[in-house]
């Protein structure tokens, strides 16, 4: 259904040669197709180029085994800017989401578990088991990220003030009033916060994870609980400066108005991709899949005017847009002589690196968890929340990344489970279920062996399902199947480099002015005519949206000055 459901608007790719187009779009992922509706919806002739046989990127839906649709990569809903969602009317053109009872759950191997998520006093009941001191801060500390939450939303909404590269005076001077528009926004945002707030928001984003969390807390299963988010598809340590960060990034998202809930979509991630993919084609937008780039046209003036597929195409266009990795548009697809030597330094030596499997798994049964002491099949509050395996203690992240770290898949994965048929009954069959889980830390390549070796991948695998075993007995004899995305799949089939989730590392020193370059954070290039619109640019990684839709604006900026 999924690939009938994504279908294209051209019916070859040769007809794209019938016309020069206004902007050509790379990669059919959510960022790519918000860009390219922004575009449409200006005024601009668009077509977007995927190179696989289904839309989505990383958020896609896909039919692996009979019967059980896998959100295959990305497997929450809640960063995506509310602003597009309204914009691209979303709801209408069929995007469900499924608000989870819970929204955290930490099984204990000694019987307890922490349930987060349902309301603020079951919240304080779940902690005081731990820890009364905890159950008294929690309230605090979240209040204190919201506050933080409206000045990085003012940042994730607005293009970087980054210098220009060889405008006019009369570009140069209105440059200059927008960047001083920012600044002044940004210094009312911090003089919103005073400076009591605005210091302790500079110390979650440099300190290291531990140190925010132990401030604030003493129960391990909660800082192991938070400090997941902080983790989340990197190859970073919790004691790692600035690692505070990314547990903030988590924090900023909402679901039809409620905060930091991350839900499930009806039909899985690629009903996030296909409701985008209406509200383009509705805007004019041709889709196309099947349609690898294997290079970007440009002129010996240094202009981009179009793209080479792989199959010999020539498509013309006045703007291109490129949803792809930094490194996979700069090292692989633009001819290297047009681009400066420590340009391409920078963007080859950019930090890359994942530690992230993400394995879907087909089950007969709803997985019962030991702390529950539940003989019943029905779904309650925990199967719908993100579940947390292997993370009862800061000490086992510790030890699990310090795995990867020496070379070796982690001994005991810290896994993010989640159980999206128990909200949504159009993914399995009756009674059956899919899970997801997103396993930390697997480097790009063992020390011990190799992920194209099928039994190397296999006891990676069982490893993972052996844990889970523990908290849920029975669990790996209830599997039917499974599909496994070590970093190098996830590099080959989703085009992720070195398997990053976040087209590169969210790390401070590769954010804001500095994503993905310093110099280049304004998703131009130094090829005049090409830009980025993915998560490698400004704000960066997740389900967000916002690199796309600030992408097109900076276009939509240029074509008005060709223009006058």
């Amino acid at each position: 259904m999924w690939r009938r459901g994504f279908g294209s608007s051209v019916s070859t790719t040769r007809a794209l040669e019938d016309k020069k187009w206004d902007a050509l779009v790379i990669g059919g992922g959510h960022n790519g197709l918000i860009a390219a509706t922004y575009l449409a919806r200006g005024g601009l002739s668009v077509a977007v180029l995927e190179r696989r046989h289904v839309i989505g990127g990383a958020a896609v839906t896909e039919e692996l085994i009979p019967g059980f649709k896998f959100s295959r990569c990305s497997y929450l809903l809640s960063l995506l800017r509310p602003a597009i969602i309204r914009d691209l009317e979303l709801h209408r053109h069929g995007l469900k989401l499924l608000k989870p009872m819970a929204a955290s759950f930490t099984p204990c191997l000694d019987g307890r578990y922490l349930l987060l998520g349902m309301n603020d006093e079951q919240n304080y009941m779940e902690i005081s088991k731990f820890s009364k001191m905890d159950a008294d801060s929690y309230l605090r500390y979240e209040g204190q990220l919201h506050k933080f939450r409206k000045f990085m939303d003012f940042l994730l909404d607005s293009q970087t003030p980054e210098a220009t590269h060889g405008d006019s005076s009369s570009d140069w001077l209105r440059n200059k009033l927008q960047k001083s528009k920012f600044w002044a926004q940004c210094m009312w945002h911090a003089l919103s916060l005073r400076q009591k707030e605005m210091v302790n928001m500079m110390e979650l984003l440099l300190s290291p994870t531990s140190k925010v969390l132990n401030k604030w807390f003493e129960s391990d299963v909660l800082k192991a609980t938070l400090a997941g988010d902080a983790i989340i598809g990197s190859m970073a340590n919790i004691n790692t400066s600035g690692s505070g960060y990314v547990l903030l990034h988590h924090v900023m998202g909402e679901t039809d108005g409620d905060l930091n809930l991350w839900s499930h979509v009806e039909g899985g991630m690629g009903s996030v991709s296909l409701a985008i993919s209406k509200a383009a084609k509705e805007a004019g937008v041709h889709i196309i899949t099947n349609a690898a780039v294997s290079q970007l046209l440009v002129e010996d003036s240094g202009r981009a005017n179009g793209v080479l597929l792989t199959d010999g195409t020539e498509v013309h266009s006045s703007f291109v847009l490129s949803n792809a990795t930094p490194y996979k548009t700069f090292i692989e697809l633009v001819p290297q002589n047009f681009l400066s030597a420590d340009f391409l330094h920078a963007i080859k030596y950019s930090d890359y690196t994942s530690g992230t499997t993400k394995i879907n798994v087909a089950v007969d049964t709803l997985p019962q968890f030991r702390c529950c002491k539940l003989n019943h099949p029905e779904v309650g509050p925990q199967h719908t929340a993100t579940i947390h395996i292997g993370s009862e203690s800061m000490e086992e992240i510790e030890s699990a990344c310090q795995d990867a770290w020496n070379g070796l898949p982690s001994r005991r994965p810290i896994m993010e489970m989640t159980i999206p048929s128990s909200l949504d009954k159009t993914i399995s069959p009756p009674g059956k279920h899919v899970v997801s889980l997103f396993t930390q830390y697997t480097p790009y390549k063992p020390s011990n062996g190799s992920w194209d070796d099928p039994a190397y991948r296999e006891s990676y695998a069982k490893r993972c399902f052996n844990v889970i075993d523990e908290y849920v007995p029975g669990f790996h004899s209830s599997v039917i199947g499974y599909d496994m995305l070590t970093p190098p799949d996830l590099e080959r089939e989703i085009g992720l480099t070195g398997g990053n989730i976040f087209h590169g590392a969210m790390s401070l020193d590769s954010l804001f002015l500095m994503r993905p370059v310093k110099g280049w954070s304004g998703h131009r290039t130094p090829i005049r005519g090409l830009y980025l619109c993915g998560s490698g640019s400004h704000p960066g990684g997740g389900v967000m949206g916002a690199p796309g839709r600030n992408a097109a604006h900076v276009v939509l900026q240029d074509v008005k000055k060709l223009s006058q």
